[in-house]
């Protein structure tokens, strides 16, 4: 009964989302997303109101007169500040943020009493306070908690607002030439800027009371990024959830019983990842979340007739933090419960490479090339071992740690939905580790070590490829003399199965290149190999078909069209191609084997060295 899929019917305790979405009405995020988009808009005209006098004075003085501070200096710096402030809140506002709405609630009246206070203007207050009504009376729809975050979004905000400012502060010393005097280079206008963002004169000079303006603006400029860094370096800390030592330990008390359903089922245990469980405790989703959005990876863990329990637990979860819900390489059954009790949509993402060892074989026409290849390395003296991870030594073990350390190609780990996160944890003794070898004249730092592959339990049957790593100066070929090995020697670990890479957009790569193949497929497998300069798209799909697998299709599971494109550079952040945060320099960095994140199951330099 387990392995199928759960029917729901109206004698169950609970309704579908889709079905309780229907009955509930109009989706209730509409109301913050249009009062985000009202406040980024005051916060334009304000930002306008405050930077160009020509806007003051044009057509359009009749809503800026209604703005905070429409002439004067001091006027200027507060339609500055109070723009670039409901520009900073607008986002959190659109997804609901009680801290956001707070700060909105105070910021809107302090607007209001600025310009009763410097202007007089009746309207304006009235203006304020119309905004301020609708946020007051849908407070309950800004109950979304805060985000996972650290101290170090403070260094991030410096760096970002001090830059916004400096560009900012150009614009604002540009905005006067009628008043400027002299013609000053564009050194003296960074020059002034800089000076004027911590309070002082700077070599550019006006006419009038131009200078006054220009000097209280670049200040506000300065003392909002100071407030806004402190309020960062100090609010309280919501550090990212991780696994906990009981989490891991009911995590694999499901895969025990039910790891064989999905290849990518043991990858739940990466500990930079958090849980939910279902009510019953018998499945549970496992996520991360990256720029909003909570991306989980491969299919629920546990029975399936519990999955719409997790998954309930999951989109609450989103609900409760604003945060975007999506799904990453689930199977075809993961992505039909998904669609069933959320009401999201899937798409098609690409197929895993699955190879049945019963079935394989280096003979015949169609392994020519691997088989030649192994050939090669053979005679150049290379050997192999296939190990599980329990029958290593520790000293062996931290050679393969240090060595799939230093032979990453980058500096940045590449790995989310497919990657461990760790090599030789002692808890991962079912791990399988192949190992190329060749004494070598002068032996390196890591002996006669060439290659690694780590393969991870894929129920009791199987495994599934996590990482490969090889030495840069050793022979072209190690991955494919490896996964040989491994398929080989699959057999005496009671293997009947190897899960290698995942292809992205496969299907359109192999259709797009046959004969009969319609114009627009050929221009979408040209857009995809042309973004293969940059990502490994081509290449490990044809790196995958060397040993002629079967193809798996997963899907990505989303909750609308216009959330794609930034699904997928979450995906991308995840997986560790597109790195966001400041890095630390390189001496401040920890080296932690067992909690660090993994690199992607194949890099790009091994696929195109292969």
């Amino acid at each position: 009964m387990s392995g199928k899929v759960p029917q729901r019917s109206p004698q169950v305790g609970h309704l579908s989302s889709r079905v309780r979405n229907v009955l509930r009405g109009p989706r209730p995020e509409a109301v913050p997303v249009l009062l985000g988009r009202a406040c980024a808009l005051v916060g334009l005209l304000d930002v306008a109101a405050g930077v160009f006098p020509r806007f003051r004075h044009s057509r359009m003085h009749a809503i800026a007169e209604v703005l905070p501070g429409a002439t004067g200096p001091f006027a200027a710096a507060l339609s500055l500040s109070a723009g670039v402030l409901l520009l900073l809140l607008a986002h959190g506002l659109k997804r609901g943020k009680r801290r956001a709405w707070r700060a909105a609630v105070v910021l809107l009246p302090a607007g209001a009493v600025a310009q009763f206070t410097y202007r007089h203007s009746v309207i304006g207050v009235l203006i304020s306070l119309a905004l301020l009504a609708p946020l007051l009376r849908h407070r309950d729809q800004f109950a979304a908690l805060p985000d996972p975050r650290s101290r170090w979004r403070a260094l991030a905000n410096f760096v970002l607002m001090g830059a916004g400012s400096l560009a900012l502060g150009l614009v604002i010393v540009s905005a006067h030439p009628k008043t400027l005097l002299g013609d000053p280079s564009l050194a003296d206008r960074i020059t002034h800027v800089l000076y004027g963002l911590f309070g002082f004169e700077g070599p550019v000079d006006y006419q009038g009371t131009t200078s006054w303006t220009v000097a209280f603006s670049l200040g506000a400029l300065g003392l909002l990024t100071a407030i806004t860094t402190i309020y960062l370096a100090f609010r309280p800390e919501h550090p990212a959830a991780a696994l906990t030592e009981d989490d891991e330990a009911r995590l694999r008390a499901l895969l025990a019983k039910h790891g064989g359903r999905d290849s990518l089922g043991h990858f739940a245990l990466r500990r930079d990842k958090a849980v939910v469980f279902s009510p019953s405790g018998k499945a549970a989703v496992t996520y991360r979340v990256v720029s909003g959005v909570m991306l989980a990876s491969g299919d629920p863990i546990g029975d399936v007739e519990a999955w719409p329990g997790a998954i309930e637990r999951f989109m609450d979860e989103a609900k409760a933090h604003s945060w975007t819900p999506a799904v990453m390489g689930c199977s075809e059954t993961g992505a039909e419960v998904w669609t069933r009790e959320t009401g999201l949509d899937a798409l098609e993402l690409g197929d895993e490479a699955v190879v049945d060892v019963p079935d394989f074989s280096l003979t015949g026409r169609a392994m020519r090339n691997v088989r030649q290849m192994v050939k090669r390395i053979e005679r150049a003296g290379y050997e192999t071992r296939v190990r599980r991870v329990r029958d290593l030594g520790e000293t062996e073990l931290e050679r393969i740690r240090q060595a799939a350390e230093d032979w990453r190609g980058t500096d940045t780990e590449r790995g989310f939905s497919m990657a461990l996160g760790r090599v030789g944890d002692a808890s991962d003794g079912d791990c399988l580790i192949a190992t190329a070898h060749k004494a070598d004249d002068e032996p390196g730092p890591y002996g006669d070590l060439k290659a690694i592959l780590h393969f991870v339990p894929w129920g009791t049957d199987g495994v599934s490829l996590d990482l490969m790593r090889r030495d840069r100066a050793a022979d072209p070929g190690m991955n494919e003399l490896l996964i040989v090995a491994a398929l080989q020697a699959a057999p005496k670990f009671d293997i009947a199965r190897v899960s290698l890479n995942f292809a992205m957009f496969r299907s359109a790569l192999a259709r797009g290149e046959k004969i009969g193949a319609g114009p627009v497929l050929r221009a979408w497998r040209g857009l995809l190999v042309f973004l293969s300069r940059w990502f490994q798209i081509e290449s490990l799909y044809k790196f995958n078909a060397k040993f002629q697998p079967r193809w798996e299709p997963r899907f990505v599971v989303y909750r609308a069209s216009a959330d794609l494109p930034r699904l997928g550079l979450a995906a991308m952040q995840a997986e560790g191609f597109v790195n966001m945060a400041l890095p630390l320099p390189r001496f401040l960095r920890r080296r932690t084997a067992t909690r660090r994140p993994c690199p992607h199951r194949a890099t790009e330099r091994d696929i195109q060295a292969a």
